[in-house]
């Protein structure tokens, strides 16, 4: 089980690493083409024995940026499936910003039940949605509606909303985890971010030893 877990952690990372790779890729390849073509062409005014050829070129690399009208959308697609991916990678990373000035106030057994009534509550609010956004997904995938600008390459709109159900889903597992370390004693919250304690951290980081 450990070892299954183990495996889904680094798959998880190595997802999300190929989401922003990805991204990242195919917008500067956009950009470049974007702007390489002109060079050609300066470059083809000011060598006349060459110009055939360079004009040739700069045609070469405007036609392949008219013809990339997929990469804005591709971009979309991505970045919807990293936000949603990554919901649950903030879960299990402690990632997401947590608002819990006053709940630290209360002692340790109070926290604990603050805890699980939160946790309860973010289960109900993925399980909706999950639920809700995969019958989203079924009317979709009914529809076979291709997606913008990726439809010609096979790409259904239902392939991109997957994630939608996929996501949530997954944070519903990482909060039911959050549940039963709670309810083990092991953690009195949900285990979110505490942007207070890291500027003090960053703070006594900085400040320059004596």
């Amino acid at each position: 089980m450990n070892a299954l877990r183990r495996v889904w952690d680094h798959f998880e990372e190595g997802f999300i690493a190929f989401l922003l790779a990805a991204m990242t890729l195919v917008t500067f390849v956009y950009v470049i083409l974007n702007n390489l073509y002109t060079l050609f062409y300066d470059l083809a005014d000011r060598f006349e024995g060459a110009s055939e050829t360079l004009f040739a070129i700069g045609d070469a690399i405007l036609g392949a940026a008219q013809a990339m009208t997929w990469s804005n959308a591709l971009t979309k697609a991505l970045f919807a499936w990293l936000i949603f991916f990554g919901l649950a990678y903030g879960v299990r990373t402690a990632g997401h910003i947590g608002v819990d000035a006053l709940v630290k106030l209360a002692p340790r057994h109070v926290q604990r039940v603050i805890g699980v009534i939160a946790c309860l509550c973010c289960l109900g609010y993925a399980g909706l949605l999950s639920v809700a956004s995969f019958e989203w997904v079924q009317t979709l995938f009914t529809a076979a509606i291709g997606a913008e600008d990726l439809g010609h390459y096979g790409i259904m709109q239902w392939h991109i909303g997957l994630i939608v159900p996929l996501g949530f889903a997954l944070v519903f597992v990482r909060f039911l985890e959050i549940l039963v370390r709670i309810l083990r004693n092991r953690q009195t919250g949900l285990g979110l971010a505490d942007e207070a304690a890291e500027a003090i951290k960053l703070t006594e980081h900085e400040e320059p030893k004596p």
